[in-house]
């Protein structure tokens, strides 16, 4: 049985051939350039894990597939946090 009084520590030790941000990135334009929104369309593949959220066009799809959401989740949220002026 689990030590529910320590803090767990959570950790994915898959590395894809290329970062979460630069597959962010790649699947950013791929949307942008078909007419979606990339955010909308970004964050509804994260919260469901339908990849059909994302278009297959300069094969995005499979390449956000093959990074884990949490890993996407943890990219935008160093990235945000590096780029945010602290008061």
């Amino acid at each position: 049985m689990q030590n529910l009084e320590n803090t767990q520590y959570f950790k994915v030790d898959s590395v894809p051939e290329e970062g979460a941000g630069k597959v962010l990135s790649t699947v950013y334009e791929a949307l942008t350039e078909k007419g979606y929104n990339p955010v909308n369309q970004i964050v509804g593949y994260i919260m469901s894990g339908d990849p059909t959220y994302i278009t297959s066009h300069k094969n995005a799809r499979s390449m956000i597939m093959k990074v884990e959401r949490d890993e996407l989740v943890e990219e935008l949220l160093t990235e945000y946090i590096r780029t945010k002026e602290w008061q």
